[in-house]
């Protein structure tokens, strides 16, 4: 085997002393005895312990793992014993101490060739952490990134890495990668990946695995990985062989990807050191994903219609999942002039100027959308899933239009389940139906809203027993800084609900929640999926309370990291105020929902970022605007604000 000699540098070295030195991509132990220097490969044969790390006992290198021994110069172990470390020649030069090392050939990993099908599928985020069980895939995506495939995030939770992946698909619709080791870090993800499946979003979930010869008897963070997963993941596998590998990663995109799901694939830590195939097949994305066009039956279409242009007073639903067609629809809705109302989740989808805007229905809504629904004879609902928390009315006739026919009626009988795609059926609708004139409608709109703006300006001014501010105060002032392409994460909790109620959405801003599953905490981390999804071309505005700032609130030094230009914006109440709400409404004493908090300005200069804090409202529009103008890395803005309204 051919050999080169290579200069390493082991510092001030002493006799009797042992380090960890990287030459031509290895790592190698270095000791020094009276004998001069040695060099041994610093991977015991043992179980792999890191030699460098250990100890010169009796003039023999001690592994830190479990003890073995071995001579710092030749590599033997004691007599009897079997194990013999690899040993290096050592030349001690005027010019510095020389290792010769074997010549490496260049090669291709399995790993590589795996992530290779995932960026030819378009994937090119991954939020992770990086640990003993993963080194191999993480390898590949090292790589990746230097060729400018991949952008890489590592997080300080791997709670925060699911959610950012989970915002990722939310907002465009296509699979970000989460990615940890095997055990803890694994389990962590569960919950992110938990709001991704509920909320019908594509991610990929890469975990590490225990070396597969320990598999069984509990080895260390060994646990059932595909047992753990098999209740969130749509699709799981273990990837054991070079002949598949491949083709396990375009399936699991394929599941992510049409099923709108979760996928996940296991990867033991010695596949991850497999050599790549020689010749290894195409695995294409083009040929594996059918057209989704849908265009719906002519018979429901046309009872769609004759319902639609007998109705005096027809409303038009959005819910999420039309946020992508919301310029199709706001167009039919002028073509027939119908109210435009959104579910929570859509909010954002119709910009809160627009004449025929109505807001959001339902709790964590306003008084104009709920009035107009009641007042409506008929509704056109899109890509809705017809919450409790929504309160579509099941007395009115309905149309429902969605893609997925489980979602068509699914909780109770609608009038015309109609199955197609959304902007295939919105042409259609608009082609069938004449142009409408309602003059009243716009009328009604304009009188409930004028109504409710008044009511939120005499909200602004209230404040509870100790002066803080009413939320209405912290979001009429957002909705006038706010970017008008602004992407903005929500958290859960009393924020939430106020954000609801008292902020303008206008432009083209979209909001990310999460829905379904409603997990405090998502705010943050998905503002950082936001950011990579929009590739920092568009401005992210995260919005939380204290209590789920708190959940992931080291998340912020990430973005320090990245440099990372996204504002978060805190409501500090000192309170899981939502959860005194729910106590207090269940007629119970309020107990254990105060918080001690720290100051969270503070917190974010001490972390590299900018902090401001914000207690009297005639300050909170200039404070805002400053921290959204922040350009070179996160900023906060922390806003006193009373536990007491939503």
């Amino acid at each position: 085997m051919a050999t080169a000699w290579h200069r390493v540098d082991p510092g001030d070295l002493g006799v009797g002393e042992v380090t960890t030195v990287v030459a031509s991509g290895r790592a190698v132990c270095i000791t020094r005895t009276d004998d001069g220097y040695g060099a041994l490969d610093n991977r015991c044969p043992h179980q792999g312990g890191p030699l460098g790390e250990g100890t010169i006992e009796d003039g023999l290198v001690i592994c830190p793992w479990h003890g073995y021994e071995y001579d710092p110069h030749t590599g033997e172990p004691p007599e009897a014993y079997g194990d013999t470390a690899t040993c290096y020649a050592v030349d001690e030069r005027p010019e510095g101490v020389f290792v010769e090392l074997p010549v490496l050939e260049e090669r291709i990993s399995l790993m590589d060739q795996m992530v290779d099908v995932m960026t030819d599928w378009g994937v090119d985020t991954v939020f992770g952490m990086v640990g003993h069980s993963n080194l191999g895939l993480a390898e590949a995506f090292r790589r990746a990134e230097d060729d400018g495939r991949l952008t890489y995030i590592g997080i300080r939770h791997e709670g925060a890495a699911a959610f950012a992946a989970s915002a990722y698909g939310k907002l465009t619709g296509r699979p970000a990668v989460c990615f940890s080791i095997a055990g803890p870090g694994a389990t962590n993800l569960l919950t992110g990946l938990w709001d991704a499946r509920v909320d019908r979003v594509p991610v990929l979930a890469l975990t590490g695995q225990v070396n597969t010869q320990v598999l069984g008897p509990g080895a260390f963070q060994e646990i059932p990985l595909a047992q753990a997963f098999d209740a969130v993941a749509e699709w799981s596998q273990t990837v054991l062989h070079q002949s598949n590998a491949t083709e396990l990663m375009a399936l699991a995109l394929k599941h992510a990807v049409i099923q709108r799901n979760v996928a996940h694939l296991i990867f033991p830590d010695e596949v991850q050191e497999l050599p790549g195939l020689t010749e290894p097949p195409a695995r294409p994305k083009a040929g594996r994903i059918a057209e989704h066009r849908i265009t719906p039956p002519s018979d429901e279409l046309a009872r769609a219609c004759d319902l639609l242009e007998t109705a005096q007073r027809p409303a038009i639903i959005l819910g999420n999942g039309a946020r992508p067609y919301r310029d199709e629809i706001i167009a039919l809705a002028e073509h027939i002039d119908a109210p435009l109302i959104t579910t929570f989740k859509a909010k954002g989808s119709v910009p809160d100027d627009h004449p025929l805007a109505c807001g959001v229905l339902g709790r964590s809504g306003t008084p104009v959308a709920s009035a107009t629904m009641g007042h409506s004879d008929a509704l056109l609902v899109f890509g809705a899933s017809f919450s409790n928390h929504t309160g579509i009315s099941e007395k009115k006739p309905t149309i429902q239009v969605d893609f997925d026919r489980m979602t068509l009626g699914k909780f109770h009988p609608v009038d015309v389940p109609l199955w197609g795609d959304i902007p295939t059926t919105v042409k259609l609708l608009a082609d069938g139906l004449a142009a409408a004139d309602r003059q009243n409608v716009r009328r009604s709109i304009e009188r409930r809203r004028s109504r409710w703006l008044d009511e939120k300006r005499r909200r602004r001014e209230m404040r509870d027993g100790r002066g803080r501010m009413h939320p209405a105060s912290v979001f009429d002032a957002l909705s006038r800084v706010m970017p008008d392409d602004a992407v903005i994460p929500v958290d859960v909790g009393n924020n939430t609900y106020a954000f609801g109620h008292y902020f303008e959405c206008r432009g083209r801003q979209d909001v990310l929640m999460s829905g379904y599953l409603g997990s405090i905490g998502f705010a943050l981390p998905a503002a950082l999926g936001a950011w990579a999804a929009t590739k920092g071309q568009r401005k992210v505005v995260s919005i939380s309370g204290d209590g789920g700032l708190g959940q992931y609130l080291a998340e912020f030094t990430t973005a320090v990291k990245y440099g990372i230009p996204i504002t978060h914006v805190v409501l500090n109440n000192d309170e899981l105020a939502k959860i005194s709400r729910e106590q207090i409404g269940a007629l119970r004493p309020v107990w254990q929902t105060s918080l001690v908090n720290p100051d969270f300005a503070a917190f974010a200069d001490l972390c590299g970022g900018k902090g401001f804090r914000v207690d009297d409202p005639a300050n909170l529009e200039a404070t805002i605007a400053e921290a959204i103008a922040v350009q070179d890395g996160p900023s906060l803005v922390e806003v006193v604000s009373s536990p007491k309204w939503v």
